[in-house]
């Protein structure tokens, strides 16, 4: 069980993210020292019907350890529930509530982001789930949902409601994932609620700007997504540069090509080969910003095989 109180600073975690934080990627951070990670979120409407596809994507390898399941919901009842069959079947050290995706299909059957406009109702979502299992319950949410100040106030109520941590992107619902991050708004948030640890999240993307953010938002630590996309390194580089000031070497190409293989096989163990279709969206980050290895994209995202995937190394 997580105690997020007790936890040494900075916290340096892996984000959330639907259909890329799942177990192999989780696996591949953990193994590049990533220091804790939040599992992409399943559906509580799902995992209350016993889904298989969800349950299975709620499992954990015990390596992962300590890993925060995400749960989105509405209802305050099947969240808790949801809650209470993930932790039986699976012991997850946390449970983390989205009360942050954009995403209309979420948005429009109120959840993720909607929750904010609906502060009674995302409170009780908290106190049941926290009444139903023994770990710690948090939330990740966003400034708010057309203003960026609605989260001064929804941040009281969900802490008021028993939340464990608090995590915010700095942008609204309406903005989704475009212009700038705003870390000044997410400190104003942070100083509502001081006795809340609280992680600030969106546009980091180098050790440098992680710093930033901490010191602009006055956060315990980081969420990041996208930048470790690709980069299961840089969590350890953010942690040590948050530490130290001082930066850690970037892997070689050969290093990256290796990890990106055994991301690829931890793949095919986890979903058999023919899911490899699935990682596609994943390879390409791992050559994004390498000029010798960018001209391997367009092969990364046609192949389908282990075999596929080594003849596009091999001919580098």
């Amino acid at each position: 069980m997580l105690d997020w109180k007790s936890l040494p600073r900075p916290i340096v975690a892996l984000a959330p993210m639907a259909d890329m934080s799942d177990l192999p990627f989780c696996l591949v951070c953990k193994n590049e020292g990533t220091p804790l990670m939040f599992r992409e979120m399943v559906s509580s409407e799902a995992i209350v019907r016993l889904n298989p596809k969800t349950l299975k994507m709620a499992e954990f390898d015990e390596r992962e350890r300590p890993i925060v399941q995400q749960i989105f919901g509405s209802n305050p009842d099947v969240m808790a529930e949801a809650a209470r069959i993930i932790y039986e079947r699976f012991k997850p050290d946390a449970i983390d509530i989205n009360m942050g995706c954009p995403v209309y299909n979420l948005v429009s059957n109120f959840n993720g982001a909607a929750l904010i406009k609906e502060p009674e109702r995302a409170a009780e979502i908290v106190r049941k789930m926290k009444a139903a299992v023994p770990v710690p319950v948090s939330v990740k949410t966003r400034l708010g949902w057309k203003h960026d100040t609605d989260c001064l106030e929804f941040v009281k109520v969900i802490a008021d409601a028993g939340a464990d941590l608090i995590s915010m992107h700095g942008r609204t619902k309406e903005q989704g994932y475009s212009g700038k991050a705003n870390w000044e708004r997410v400190g104003e948030a942070r100083r509502q609620v001081p006795h809340i640890p609280f992680l600030v999240n969106g546009d980091i993307t180098s050790p440098e700007l992680a710093k930033e953010a901490m010191d602009i938002s006055g956060a315990d630590g980081v969420l990041i997504g996208r930048g470790g996309l690709g980069n299961p390194w840089f969590f350890k580089q953010v942690e040590h540069y948050l530490k130290t000031g001082e930066k850690l070497p970037e892997p070689e190409n050969t290093e990256r090509l290796a990890v990106m293989r055994k991301h690829a096989v931890l793949h095919a163990d986890h979903y058999g080969e023919r899911g490899l279709v699935k990682l596609r969206k994943h390879l390409p980050w791992y050559v994004k910003h390498q000029p010798a290895l960018k001209h391997l994209k367009e092969h990364l995202v046609k192949i389908s095989t282990l075999s596929d995937l080594d003849n596009v190394i091999k001919n580098v």
